[in-house]
Parts: C-alpha cells; structure tokens; sequence
C-alpha cells in the first residue's frame, strides 16, 4: 500500500451515491491509509464513518450555491497538505470524473509537482436505474445514455442542445436538475420529444430516505414540486424508463424487429 499511496500524494476517491456498501474496495482502502480526507457536501454519512478517528477529516462541500470553499481554496488546501508530506484523499460524492471538477484539482496539484491518481465511483444515475429497477440503456428502447448537468447560474438559461438532449432512443440524465426542471421539460418538447416520454426523479439516491417518483416530461415541473430544495435531485428522461425489470425485456422484444 505504501507504493500505492506514498506521503506528499493525493488520490481523488469517488464515494459513491451514499451507501457506504457502495463504496469499492479500493476506495475504503484508500481512506483508511490516508492522514488527511477533503470530503464534499453529498458523500453519505456512513462513508465517513469508515475514515479512522485518527485521520483529519476536513469538509470542502458546495450545495446549491452555499459554498464553504471556492474551488481554488479547495485546490489550494490539497496542494499545500500534500507538500506537507500527508496521504491525502479527496472524496467526492459518486463519481470523481462526472460533474465533480476533477480536472481543475489534478491540473492544480500537478502543476505543483504533486502525484495525482484517480479512484472511480459508482455514479449517481446507476445507483438510481438499481434501486428503481430499469437499466439506463435498452434493446430496442435506449441504444445510448447521456449525462448532462442542469446547474444553472443565477437566472440564465440552461446553456445546452437541447437537440441532442431530446433523442428519442436515448436515456438522458440531468444532475442537480431540480431547480431547472420547468425549463428542461419546456426545452425537450420543443425540440421533438413527446410529453408523455416517462422520467424518472430521485433524490437521496441508495440512503434510506431515497425518493423515486415516475412521471412524464409534460408534467416534470409539477412531480418536482413535491422534492425539497435541500434534496439532491436526478432527473431521468427515455422510454426504457417506463416500465420496471420484470416488464422492460418483453417491451424492448416487441421494438425490435424479427428477422425472416
């Protein structure tokens, strides 16, 4: 282990969507080698409780525009721990590398002669897909999936192609969407996707206070009234969405076509 994670370095550790029975292996090892843990707003409480009471544990977590650091404070913090000669691990909630600027730290501490390795975590939009019980890609239904993010700045629109968004044989996963669900729904139906197109919000995703709600595109900006600003919300768009495991294979057996 010490090869792997030598003092002066830093590992960016993806935490999963909360569940510590997600964490990977490698992840837990990670954190229970480290001197010192960065950790974000949405890691689960019972990925903490793995870290020893012997490793410094310092919250860096950005939540719906309440930042307690900017991200060049952050980016300082772990260039000046690792050059102290600590094992250091920033944890991230899901996946380091989907929407949690893993490049700008790993430009930062490369930049400052600091060793920097990434371990993956599941993401949000799989732990989702499980626990409802659909896939996110489909024969027939959904021949790929994209994941975009919905975070806005202040009042200006969603700066996104929305025609790419609204395929039709496409999943399509909107992170921190909650606050812009309204115009999401607005934007896929004006580029062609039908408002009856099943979605899918989650919030609190693998934790015992996970929400799953099913709904339709036309009326996304009424099902997420019922979830708190406070929540981290998914937004899932596509037709392999519309049914549960047992159902989705006889519905995607009948999209397909039979040879002669």
């Amino acid at each position: 282990m010490a090869d792997e994670f030598p003092a002066g370095s830093v590992w960016l550790v993806g935490a999963g969507p909360g569940d510590p029975d997600l964490l990977t292996r490698k992840a837990e090892r990670l954190l229970r080698t480290a001197t010192i843990v960065f950790y974000d707003a949405l890691v689960g409480d019972g990925v903490l409780a793995l870290i020893p009471a012997s490793v410094r544990q310092v919250p860096v977590g950005k939540r719906a525009g309440r930042h307690s650091k900017e991200q060049g404070a952050i980016n300082d913090l772990l260039v000046a721990a690792a050059l102290a000669g600590e094992r250091v691990v920033r944890l991230k909630g899901g996946d380091p590398s989907i929407f949690g600027r893993s490049m700008e730290e790993c430009s930062a501490l490369v930049q400052a002669g600091v060793p920097v390795r990434i371990c993956p975590g599941i993401t949000a939009a799989s732990a989702a897909a499980a626990s409802a019980g659909v896939s996110l890609s489909l024969r027939g239904l959904a021949r790929r999936v994209q994941f975009a993010t919905a975070h806005k700045r202040g009042a200006a629109p969603l700066d996104l192609d929305w025609a790419a968004l609204a395929d039709p044989h496409c999943t399509t996963v909107f992170y921190m969407g909650r606050s812009a669900a309204a115009e999401i729904s607005r934007n896929l139906q004006a580029a062609g996707l039908p408002g009856a197109t099943p979605v899918l919000l989650a919030c609190d995703v693998s934790l015992d206070s996970e929400r799953l709600l099913h709904t339709r595109l036309d009326l996304l900006h009424i099902a997420v009234a019922g979830f708190s600003n406070e929540q981290p919300t998914l937004i899932l768009v596509g037709e392999a969405l519309a049914v549960a495991a047992g159902r989705n294979a006889a519905r995607a057996a009948k999209a397909v076509p039979q040879s002669a």
